[in-house]
């Protein structure tokens, strides 16, 4: 008897968190399309998810904080990267500050995307972008996963300006311009 508690103890552990969530190993978003790797069709209702930034402008290495937010129920999947407006490839990088939260590699440029590191339900996760140099308007731009059968593709923050940091005085000298909001 003690044999078969053993051999059941193991099967639920091995199978019952694929069979009740979000598969953790072999369940991948793509970076360039933003769509999970199983058969299923994206929602088309308006998502009950939230992208906020601290900031609405941002210089060259400046960090800013980006939050995904469930409205009413929470997500178990996630993931979430920056694009200049009309782009389809990820910018800046990611600074992991959220122990849900993990570093994605694409276009081979490490922690250039940003997700989920278990199938708990998540109500928020916060995270830190760091912007490139020589970039345009952007927007975050997200796929969050209800369960296997809900998943949005595509949900946008506000659009993100960079700001112009230097502007030349009267003298020729540089002068740093501060913006407040």
């Amino acid at each position: 008897m003690r044999r078969h508690s053993c051999f059941g103890f193991l099967f639920c552990a091995i199978f019952l968190p694929r069979i009740l969530g979000f598969p953790q190993a072999n369940t991948s978003i793509d970076c360039d399309s933003l769509l999970p790797n199983y058969e299923a069709e994206p929602q088309t209702s308006a998502p009950p998810y939230l992208i906020t930034v601290s900031f609405d402008n941002f210089e060259p290495e400046n960090e800013v904080q980006v939050t995904l937010e469930a409205l009413k129920d929470g997500f178990k999947g996630f993931h979430l990267q920056a694009r200049e407006i009309e782009g389809d490839a990820p910018v800046g990088t990611f600074k992991i500050t959220d122990p849900n939260t993990k570093g994605l590699e694409c276009h081979n440029v490490t922690n250039s995307a940003v997700s989920h590191t278990n199938s708990d339900v998540k109500k928020k996760i916060t995270t830190t972008w760091i912007a490139p140099h020589d970039v345009r308007d952007l927007q975050f731009i997200a796929t969050v996963v209800q369960d296997l059968e809900k998943f949005w593709v595509g949900i946008q923050s506000k659009t993100l300006t960079p700001s112009l940091s230097e502007s030349l005085n009267v003298t020729g000298k540089s002068k740093r311009r501060v913006c407040f909001e």
